[in-house]
């Protein structure tokens, strides 16, 4: 399963409402760091797809969950569990490194 796009306006219900744990990873286009993750959050989403949704937000496009969350630098990976953020990670990182962080906080 590959990642999922969401939106401000989709994040009450792919995110908070979700009956299993979300990460969002905040990024911009424009963030090298931000593009280098990607591909390992995409295989990461594939060998966990039964144990967590991977989710990306576009901070540029949607300033208001970002916003409301505090987040301040990207890449920021947040991790929500029953609608409440448990856990984050910020900045890059190798993808043996995500997983084993990722895997640790599910």
């Amino acid at each position: 399963m590959a990642t999922k796009t969401i939106t401000d306006s989709s994040f009450q219900t792919d995110v908070l409402n979700s009956d299993k744990p979300v990460l969002v990873d905040f990024w911009a286009d424009w963030c090298g760091p931000c593009k280098m993750i990607a591909p390992a959050l995409e295989e990461i989403s594939d060998e966990l797809s039964d144990k967590v949704t991977i989710a990306k937000m576009d901070i540029m496009e949607n300033p208001d969950i970002p916003g409301q969350i505090g987040v301040q630098s990207i890449p920021l990976m947040v991790l929500f569990k029953d609608g409440k953020p448990v856990a984050q990670k910020l900045g890059a990182a190798p993808k043996s490194q995500l997983k084993q962080w990722l895997e640790s906080e599910l």
